[in-house]
């Protein structure tokens, strides 16, 4: 087994008793193992969890200083035997003064100690009555000695190569800082930060929290590790609730209920792998960063782990997979992220229109999906330009493979929409074409579907030509992806409305604006497309006149196509992990060797029919991916996927 990239860690809230030292490390030491058993890489610890918070002037009592160092090497001696790492607080003296700090430790060693950076000075939390700031003792102690051992202190980051973890700590306010320390760890390295903290409850302080944690991923394009303290703090003035959170780049990965009165403890796999990735794609990481004068700031130390860091998909793996990473799939974001992806298309076409000073465009309608969602996109930007939609010249061009059920898919849709409807069969013409050519017309090959696809094409300019105006192209982000087109057929037109879209959006795009948009007629019309099998219909029906060519049956679902695209460009991800990821999201729907063999044709086509996406027109990109030669996507259309098929096959 590997890990894919995949790092499990931890968030605990421990039972405690305020003082009471010898309590706080046995719980401690009980969810450390529990973690470690549960195959954790490392565990985070709430703020001073060795003493409890909310000690007050105790921390002034030499009894209990002397206590919380030497609970922590009792710690030590307890959890020599685990290779979890693990953050945990406790109060320190130093040069005759008194410092908030974090221990990061492993198999009965301390790899170091971070001491707190920003001290809040409220009424409730004056802990500056007791604690120094870190930041002046952290420019000239790199080193303490604890018991008479050496221990790395200061500003420091903890690195293993092997996984590429790079781990940083902050401490509980340092997040609520202008800059907080995670962004100049981030910015040194740190692709995981672990932040103790010991925030009271206060009515909505917990959803500001979240956010607070949810933004400085984001900010920091990290893995974030919140550890709050636990209901059994002091409740003299006010009240905690062991708030866990475990957060990637901006998304909440695991969240504790708040309030337990148990040990609290939540695991989430952190992808750093996909972080490292997301460093890479966004340049304007690090871009002002001095570099090499801020990381003298920070001393690496280096840890490793005796076991094997691995992920079991069917024990171990607890990370949710969306399968549609394209589609929302927060239902209060839906009708808002549907919203905005309409007017992106609308607003791209009407700025074409108004540049061109086009008061007409064409498009084919084949009652299809992609053909309906351009038709409604081009609806709605000649309502916005107010331009009579009359002047739309939609064409519907049946073909050897139209069915009965599109056909009228395709008028009733044109009717509803009050669009200007022609209907030219393309038989005749196609026909005459293959007798030009030698084409036998009983041999239903490559040449018999893409001259239909070119005949279509050519109609639709001509009519641009005749009446000035631009042909619309229907093709989707997934049809391009796997050079589901023909070359300088369906492939080409003037203006690309869903080129940024994928397939699995298409269909969840048409039926939003059949719910949200358009009237009781359209809406009609809409879910009976959105119920058609997908199809480019160049082949005969069969003999009950139903689709025969069915696209899915060939190159492969497109929900796994999407899937696949996603993770391929988006993070550069190899076929193996995207493997793994797969088998996870899809394990109910379909057999991994199934999973398995549309991904090998994925990235044979996706490397083979580069030369269509090369000669790409112009479109508006809506999300994260875009395979415009022009930007985002620059690829050589002679590329091998050799190395990348073999990455499968090697499984």
């Amino acid at each position: 087994m590997e890990n894919f990239g995949f790092i499990k860690v931890a968030s605990a809230s421990p039972k405690l008793k305020v003082a009471n030292t010898d309590y706080n490390i046995y719980e401690i030491e009980k969810m450390m193992r529990e973690a470690d058993e549960k195959g954790a890489a490392i565990i985070v610890f709430p703020e001073l969890c060795i003493t409890a918070y909310t000690c007050n002037d105790l921390f002034l009592q030499r009894k209990l200083l002397e206590k919380a160092k030497s609970a922590l090497f009792e710690l030590l001696d307890k959890t020599k035997d685990l290779d979890i790492l693990a953050v945990v607080g406790l109060p320190l003296s130093i040069d005759s003064r008194l410092y908030n700090c974090a221990a990061a430790i492993q198999r009965g060693r301390i790899l170091g100690v971070v001491p707190k950076m920003f001290l809040p000075n409220y009424k409730e939390f004056y802990e500056k009555r007791w604690f120094t700031s870190g930041h002046e003792i952290s420019k000239v102690v790199s080193e303490i000695k604890l018991y008479g051992r050496p221990v790395p202190f200061g500003h420091l980051i903890f690195r293993n190569e092997e996984y590429d973890i790079t781990l940083g700590i902050e401490i509980c306010e340092d997040l609520w800082a202008v800059i907080p320390p995670s962004s100049y760890l981030a910015l040194s390295g740190a692709n995981v930060i672990a932040n103790l903290s010991a925030s009271n409850e206060l009515v909505a302080k917990a959803e500001y929290r979240r956010k607070l944690v949810e933004q400085q991923s984001a900010r920091c394009i990290s893995g974030y590790i919140y550890a709050g303290a636990n209901v059994y703090e002091s409740t003299t003035d006010l009240v905690f609730g062991s708030h866990c959170l475990i957060a990637e780049n901006g998304i909440i990965l695991a969240e504790s209920k708040r309030f337990s009165r148990k040990n609290t403890v939540i695991f989430a796999e952190i992808d750093v792998d996909r972080l490292l990735a997301e460093r890479q794609y966004n340049k304007s990481f690090a871009d002002d960063y001095d570099m090499e004068t801020d990381r003298r700031k920070y001393r690496f130390v280096e840890f490793d782990f005796n076991r094997k860091i691995s992920i079991d998909t069917a024990a171990d793996f607890v990370r949710k997979i969306d399968p549609y990473p394209f589609v929302p799939e927060d239902p209060a974001t839906v009708s808002t992220r549907c919203e905005e992806i309409f007017n992106i298309q609308t607003t791209g076409l009407a700025r074409r229109l108004e540049h061109t000073g086009s008061k007409r465009v064409v498009l084919g309608i084949s009652g299809g999906l992609d053909s309906t969602l351009a038709l409604l996109v081009t609806a709605k930007a000649f309502d916005l330009l107010d331009i009579p939609r009359k002047n739309i010249e939609a064409v519907t061009m049946p073909g050897f493979g139209t069915t009965d059920m599109t056909y009228q898919n395709a008028l009733e849709l044109m009717k509803s929409l009050d669009v200007n409807i022609r209907e030219i069969d393309i038989k005749p013409a196609c026909l005459q074409h293959m007798k030009d050519i030698g084409q036998d017309p009983h041999v239903h090959d490559v040449t018999y579907e893409n001259l239909q696809a070119r005949e279509r094409t050519q109609i639709l300019m001509d009519i641009a030509n005749k009446v000035k105006g631009l042909v619309v192209g229907t093709g989707d982000l997934s049809e391009l992806a796997l050079g589901w087109a023909t070359y300088n057929g369906d492939h080409m037109s003037m203006y690309g409305v869903n080129c940024g879209v994928p397939k699995t959006l298409v269909r969840f795009l048409v039926k939003w604006v059949a719910d949200n948009v358009v009237e009781e007629s359209t809406k009609k019309v809409l879910y009976r497309v959105i119920d058609t099998p997908i199809s480019p219909e160049l082949l005969p029906p069969d003999e009950q006149g139903h689709i025969r060519q069915k696209t899915e049956d060939e190159v492969g679902p497109y929900e796994l196509h999407d899937f696949f695209l996603f993770y391929a460009v988006r993070y550069g991800m190899r076929p193996k992990k995207i493997l793994f990821l797969a088998n996870v999201a899809f394990k109910d729907r379909y057999r991994p060797d199934v999973i398995k063999k549309w991904l090998k044709n994925f990235y044979r086509r996706f490397f083979s029919q580069q030369f269509k996406r090369s000669a790409l027109p112009d479109g508006p990109k809506v999300g994260s991916i875009s395979l415009s030669p022009r930007g985002d996507w620059r690829m050589p259309s002679d590329a091998d996927s050799s190395i990348w098929v073999k990455d499968l096959e090697d499984i």
